[in-house]
């Protein structure tokens, strides 16, 4: 039954349906009204078909949206006709699934691992409340629920449910006591007794006439012999699918002596064994030919599955660990079964080493032995070590985006969850170091930022260090504005992040460690004057004049440092801080630089300092005058660089610097910073300059008696490529500067964790 959005193909566009239910079902309150008890019921009376109902609530259910509030739009049959309700994992009370989803007709019900709140007592009392429910539930699915309270023991039972054809109570605590009871059930053909407690089961021989499936995995507390086991099954005349599988790996011999028995159970089609002892190919090959019609035999855990016979790449489908079809196989079967999905992805691990092609059906099952087991260590490290090796370098290129950001937000939940676990935490950063995934794949990059700075701060290992400040270089770019500022006032952040400058200035080290975190650091302190405030009173000035001081050749080091000082100088009230003879020393030394780079952000920062006027100005006059001619002068020797030097998010910090008519060396280089990006990227820049009403600015600028001739030209040529680009595009003129570095590539390691 279940709706299976995951599933759903990842190379594809989201369908127009399910992208209505996830806004839908993300904004219900918007749609509707409350009732006096909290629950929400939709304002207008909007006729759903009835599939749309049924997908409309396991939306719900997999988005972790489905409460006693929610599940309230459900109260209204007529509109919103349920058959097949899927509630896996929902927070409801029985008061709540009694009120919302026992009204309806249900021909399928599917509550497993619901909240311990909601028991199956619970369950079986709701459906008990409507007689037509009752006679037309066919499936059930109630895995992983409690049978009732300590206060009060079910007096409800299966019996009542005449129509039902499949049940599965696996990892229930469900005794002798009940099972007779189910057995009396006239139309039951599917049974799930797997990691329950019955320890006898002789009622199943109630359904010797109409049992098709029968599955027992792990049945802990079974009092049968083997012989009493078997005599038991082998009665089940029209049995077609057995699964006595255990992957605790119990001595028992059942599987040996059910494959050595001649003729027992002549109808069946599917086999499952896996995880029992003294099982042998010959013996599976033997069992299977003399049932030509068996299309499924599980064998993972076992001793079995090596013969080219059960390689399952015929029609025979196999689970094992022979070959890669064969593990397949297994995630895809055993998706909810702890041990074997950490099993398979053992031997998976193996396997992915090796691959050269993308491959995301792969990648597919091991997000889907993720999603289900997200607590369990052993799964998600497993796990996480395959994403590596299906990721890493070029495959990442060849995987759909869709897929890559569930599974990213898949590696940050782990993350979160074992956040003291080193190896995870390193098979998680190694994924997360892709410029693909940090650049393209949409994820929760606010999140992320934040468990990489957690881990950087806790640990000191050089290689890991290297790609968890990329990682964080990369996400501080990516961030929105008020996110970066968030990100950057956490004081222990920009700490650790000076603490690794500090560290490699001592060592007079540039390497990519020391160039990702400058440019963290730069991102993190652009428009965010806390962090900026933070980096002002850890001494990171004197720890930057230390570096400039440290690498004086090193041109790309002192570009991150003058661009990171640049986001220092728009916060006004720092200026004071700024206002020493030494640093400025060193930035009119570096404003003469040969490379234009490093020469127009040692530029910017005089602009920002000298821009609020002689009374602002805490040094000599001599000095701002003499800075100013030759920030002026510096401006008209600057070559056109070929490529775009730095990314802006805003122009607006630009606009107070154009006003400055009395210093036009501050107008001409903002002037020269727009022309620069509009000229080199015109579809980004133009519509930002447009959007913010740069159009009025400019033409002011290009108006006004006192703009002096240099200025008034870079505004005509910044002018003349906006009215082409309204021209091209038809864009109106509309009535933050947010520096960036561009983006850089960064290394991954090659080697698997």
């Amino acid at each position: 039954m279940a709706y299976n959005f995951q599933n759903m193909d990842e190379a594809s566009p989201a369908s127009l349906t399910d992208l209505c239910l996830t806004y839908v079902s993300q904004n219900l309150e918007c749609f509707c009204m409350k009732h006096a008890d909290g629950s929400l019921c939709f304002r207008d009376a909007v006729l759903f078909p009835q599939e749309l109902a049924d997908q409309l609530l396991a939306k719900m259910a997999v988005e972790g949206l489905l409460n006693d509030s929610t599940v309230g739009v459900f109260r209204n049959c007529e509109y919103l006709r349920l058959r097949r309700a899927y509630i896996r994992t929902a927070r409801i009370s029985a008061e709540a699934f009694q009120r919302a989803l026992c009204p309806h007709r249900l021909l399928e019900l599917d509550a497993a691992r619901v909240n311990a709140d909601l028991t199956i007592s619970d369950i079986l009392q709701g459906l008990a409340t409507n007689k037509h429910c009752q006679e037309s539930l066919q499936r059930l699915v109630l895995t992983g629920l409690t049978m009732s309270s300590l206060e009060e023991p079910s007096r409800h039972r299966f019996s009542s449910l005449q129509a039902l054809r499949s049940l599965s109570l696996a990892n229930v605590d469900f005794y002798d006591s009940g099972l007779a009871d189910l057995c009396s059930l006239p139309r039951l053909e599917s049974l799930d007794l797997s990691n329950t407690s019955v320890t006898n089961l002789s009622p199943l021989l109630g359904l010797r006439e109409r049992l098709r499936s029968l599955t027992l995995h792990q049945l802990k507390r079974l009092e049968m012999s083997t012989a009493q086991l078997l005599g038991v099954i082998g009665q089940l005349d029209v049995l077609q699918h057995l699964d006595i599988s255990d992957d605790k790996q119990f001595t028992s011999d059942v599987a040996r002596q059910l494959l050595g028995q001649p003729g027992i159970l002549p109808a069946l089609v599917s086999l499952d064994v896996s995880g029992r002892k003294q099982v042998t190919d010959a013996a599976v090959k033997a069992f299977v030919e003399e049932r030509p019609g068996m299309t499924f035999v599980g064998l993972l855990a076992t001793d079995a599955g090596f013969s080219d016979f059960l390689s399952g790449e015929g029609s025979l489908k196999v689970t094992g660990e022979a070959n890669e079809t064969q593990i397949c196989e297994a995630l895809r079967r055993y998706s909810e079964r702890e041990g074997f999905v950490r099993e398979a992805l053992f031997h998976l691990f193996s396997l992915t080493h090796v691959m050269e092609k993308p491959r995301p059906d792969i990648l597919k099952l091991v997000v889907l032995g993720m999603k289900n087991h997200p607590a369990t260590l052993n799964v998600q490290l497993a796990a996480s070590a395959c994403v590596f090796n299906l990721t890493k370098q070029d495959l990442a290129a060849g995987m759909p985006v869709r897929l890559l950001g569930t599974v990213t937000q898949l590696l940050l939940e782990a993350m979160k969850t074992f956040p003291n676990h080193q190896q995870l935490q390193k098979n998680c950063l190694l994924s997360l170091c892709s410029d693909r995934i940090l650049q393209e794949v949409p994820f929760n990059r606010f999140e992320a930022a934040k468990l990489v700075m957690q881990w950087l701060c806790n640990h000191e290992d050089q290689n890991m260090q290297r790609m968890a400040v990329a990682i964080i270089s990369i996400l501080a770019a990516k961030l929105s504005t008020e996110q970066t500022a968030q990100l950057g006032a956490e004081l222990f952040i920009v700490k650790q992040l000076l603490h690794i400058v500090r560290q490699k200035a001592t060592q007079g080290v540039v390497d990519a460690t020391l160039k990702f975190t400058l440019s963290a650091l730069w991102n993190l302190t652009d428009e965010s004057p806390t962090t900026c405030r933070h980096f002002i009173e850890n001494q990171g000035l004197d720890l930057f004049i230390k570096v400039l001081e440290s690498f004086p050749s090193e041109s790309s080091i002192q570009q991150k440092v003058l661009g990171l000082l640049n986001n220092i100088a728009e916060v006004g009230e720092l200026h004071v801080e700024l206002m020493v003879q030494g640093f400025l020393d060193h930035i009119r030394s570096l404003l003469h630089s040969p490379e234009v780079e490093v020469s127009y952000f040692a530029a910017g920062i005089l602009a920002h300092l000298t821009s609020r006027g002689e009374e602002a100005w805490t040094l000599s006059p001599s000095l701002r005058s003499s800075l100013l001619e030759q920030l002026h002068s510096a401006i008209l020797k600057w070559l056109t660089p070929e490529c775009e030097m730095v990314a802006y998010r805003s122009f607006n910090p630009f606009f107070p610097l154009l006003e400055c008519f009395h210093t036009p060396g501050v107008q001409l280089w903002a002037a020269w910073a727009m022309q620069h990006v509009c000229s080199k990227n015109a579809s980004r820049y133009c519509s930002m300059l447009l959007e913010e009403g740069g159009l009025q600015q400019l033409e002011q600028v290009q108006t006004h008696p006192q703009t002096h001739g240099d200025v008034k030209r870079l505004a005509e040529s910044i002018l003349e490529s906006l009215h082409r680009h309204r021209a091209r595009t038809g864009q109106p003129a509309h009535t933050h500067t947010c520096r960036r570095p561009p983006p850089q590539p960064h290394h991954r390691e090659n080697e698997a964790p």
